[in-house]
């Protein structure tokens, strides 16, 4: 029997060949109801209050994969700005509402530090910058068969631009442990930097 890594530990990477469903299937995690209260209330979209591109978490694992991110705070910060920022529909006082409570409210890993909500800009602008679809609307259940570089195609994320953008994460934070682990273009024959 093959144990499922750690939340600390698993990344998906982006390799174009692997399907979403296998990733998904490996993918270590909480349940649904492990998730607090204070973070289902802004993120569910079954929320009253939710801020736009609020995802239920079946999504928002598939957005992780998708984006080759492991679940590390930092990671989770680019994918939120990601979800967020290919919404469409975030105010200036709904960013200044979340980056509030990501950093002042939530507690334990779901906290942000400062560093994370850098990244989480980060995500925002990436999203702006390449007019990514609504992530939060796409039918993730139907892409489950296909390979994740069909994924990828069909909602619009370039693999070259991710590389770009984690390029850039590594010059902003070439010691966080996140940043350390980010997928380089190795995949297209391009070494990583020792």
């Amino acid at each position: 029997m093959t144990t499922r890594p750690t939340i600390g530990t698993w990344t998906p990477g982006l390799d174009d060949g692997d399907t979403l469903g296998d990733v998904y299937d490996g993918m270590p995690g909480d349940p649904d109801l492990a998730i607090p209260w204070y973070v289902r209330l802004l993120e569910n979209p079954s929320s009253r209050v939710a801020l736009p591109g609020a995802i239920d978490l079946f999504g928002h694992d598939c957005i992780h994969i998708t984006l080759g991110r492991g679940m590390l705070p930092q990671d989770e910060a680019f994918v939120l700005g990601v979800t967020m920022g290919t919404s469409g529909d975030l105010t200036d006082w709904q960013y200044r509402l979340y980056t509030y409570a990501s950093r002042r409210l939530y507690r334990g890993p779901y906290r942000f530090s400062r560093t994370d909500l850098q990244i989480f800009d980060l995500g925002l602008d990436f999203a702006r910058a390449h007019r990514l679809p609504a992530l939060h609307a796409v039918a993730w259940r139907d892409l489950l068969s296909r390979p994740l570089g069909e994924v990828r195609a069909s909602v619009g994320v370039n693999r070259d631009a991710l590389f770009d953008v984690y390029n850039c994460e590594r010059a902003l934070l070439p010691d966080s442990p996140a940043a350390r682990r980010l997928p380089y273009a190795t995949d297209c024959g391009i070494p990583a930097p020792r």
